[in-house]
């Protein structure tokens, strides 16, 4: 029988992570959602991401943390959920970063992704 399983994270910002999704090629639906599972079971959270079988990811903030929601057994996507949520971590961690860098005033000069999956960024600010 399947049921739902929630995976903690340290996500802690909606917008950056829906920027992280995006950048994934998932379309977040936001705002309160009704995540579908195993034989109609629905459980509430705050962003939704649709499977192509009728189940949904979503997450659901804890009071400290986006979590993730779903139900394992039907999980769909091209990677394992471990894959899946440390690809969005990294992406998750690059918004931030870029976000906080934008605020300091800061530019991004360059930014490369290598061959072991890592991001470099170089970043430049001029002080007048």
């Amino acid at each position: 029988m399947s049921h739902f399983s929630t995976i903690k994270t340290e996500l802690r910002n909606l917008e950056d992570l829906k920027t992280a999704l995006r950048e994934m090629g998932y379309q977040p639906k936001s705002g309160p959602q009704q995540l579908r599972g195993y034989r109609g079971q629905m459980v509430e959270a705050e962003l939704a991401i649709p499977q192509s079988n009728g189940s949904d990811i979503g997450f659901r903030w804890n009071g400290k943390s986006y979590e993730l929601v779903t139900d394992l057994q039907l999980w769909s996507q091209n990677v394992p959920v471990e894959r899946f949520l440390a690809q969005l971590t990294q992406r998750y961690a690059l918004s931030a970063i870029l976000a906080a860098t934008k605020q300091e005033g800061f530019q991004v000069c360059e930014q490369k992704n290598t061959a072991d999956g890592s991001i470099e960024l170089v970043v430049t600010r001029w002080d007048g």
